[in-house]
C-alpha cells in the first residue's frame, strides 16, 4: 500500500511540474511582443543583428521585405507593419506631403555618402571644360548629386530646398550634366568623365569608395539624407519601439555596419553634426 501511495504522489508531482512548465512557457510566449519592420530588398544583416539583440528583451522583430520604395510607407500607413527602415528624412517628408500621411522618424540609422566616380580621372582638378557628368534623375538624388558637385567646387546653386538643373547659377566649366536613372549611373562611367553614384548602387557595382574622385562631406547640410526608422505619428512614443532604436544605436551594431558596408555607410548617430 505504501508503495502504491508513493507512486501516486510521485505521478501527481510530475503532473504538477509539467503543468507549471507549460504555464510558464505560455506566459513567456504571451509576454513576447512582435514588431513588424519593413525594408526594401533582402538580407539586411544589420537588422538581423538588431533582432537578435532585442530578442533578449522579449521583442520579436520580424523583418518584412518589399520590392520597391513605394511599398513600405503604404504598408506602414495602413497598419500592415509597425515600423520601416529604408528611407531618408527628405524622402519621408516628400512622401508625407504627396500622400497626406503622418509618418515620423523615431531614430537615425545610417548615413550613406554619395561619391563621384570615374574611369578616366583621379581628382576633381582633372575635370575639363565641356566634360560630361552623370547624376541620378529622381528629384531627391538629383538634388543631392548637384549639391555634391557644388561642394566639389564645380558648380554653384541657388537656395532651392531641392535643387534641380534649373537651379544651377554658375557652371564655369560648361559641364554637361546628364540625369540618368540612379541604377544606370555606375554603368554610365564608360560614356562620361565622371558619375555621381549613391552608396547602394556603388556597393552593388563593386565600386571602391576609397577610389572615388570626390566624396560627399558629412556636415549639418547632410541631415536630410540621414536614414531613419519610421513609425506612424501616433506611435512615436511607443516604449517597445524606443527599445528597438536604442538597440540599433549601439556600438555592437555600429561594428556590424562597418563590417557589412565596408565604408559605404556609416552609423549616423555617431556624428554630432547630424544630431
Amino acid at each position: 500500500m505504501k508503495a502504491i501511495f508513493l507512486l501516486a504522489i510521485t505521478t501527481f508531482s510530475l503532473f504538477l511540474l509539467a503543468g507549471c512548465g507549460s504555464s510558464s512557457s505560455s506566459a513567456s510566449s504571451a509576454k513576447e511582443k512582435t514588431v513588424k519592420i519593413g525594408i526594401t530588398g533582402s538580407d539586411d544583416e544589420v537588422l538581423k543583428a538588431v533582432a537578435k539583440k532585442v530578442k533578449k528583451e522579449g521583442i520579436n522583430l520580424k523583418i518584412v521585405e518589399f520590392s520597391d520604395y513605394s511599398q513600405p510607407n503604404t504598408a506602414l500607413d495602413q497598419g500592415e507593419i509597425d515600423l520601416n527602415a529604408f528611407q531618408t528624412i527628405i524622402f519621408q517628408n516628400d512622401w508625407n506631403k504627396k500622400h497626406k500621411t503622418n509618418i515620423v522618424s523615431i531614430g537615425s540609422t545610417v548615413i550613406a555618402p554619395m561619391a563621384l566616380y570615374s574611369k578616366k580621372i583621379k581628382k576633381v582638378s582633372q575635370i575639363k571644360n565641356g566634360d560630361k557628368i552623370a547624376v541620378a534623375n529622381d528629384a531627391t538624388n538629383e538634388a543631392r548629386g548637384l549639391a555634391l558637385l557644388e561642394s566639389a567646387g564645380l558648380i554653384k546653386l541657388d537656395n532651392a530646398k531641392v535643387p534641380g538643373l534649373k537651379d544651377i547659377t554658375e557652371n564655369k566649366l560648361n559641364l554637361k550634366i546628364t540625369p540618368l536613372d540612379a541604377a544606370q549611373t555606375a554603368k554610365s562611367m564608360d560614356d562620361v568623365t565622371a558619375s555621381v553614384v549613391n552608396s547602394g548602387v556603388a556597393n552593388d557595382s563593386k565600386l571602391d569608395p576609397k577610389t572615388a574622385v570626390y566624396r560627399e562631406k558629412i556636415t549639418a547640410k547632410s541631415k536630410p539624407y540621414v536614414n531613419i526608422i519610421s513609425a506612424n505619428k501616433k506611435d512615436k512614443d511607443n516604449p517597445t519601439y524606443k527599445k528597438i532604436v536604442k538597440a540599433y544605436q549601439s556600438e555592437e551594431i555600429a561594428k556590424v555596419i562597418k563590417k557589412e558596408f565596408h565604408g559605404y555607410e556609416q552609423p549616423a548617430w555617431n556624428y554630432k553634426v547630424l544630431n
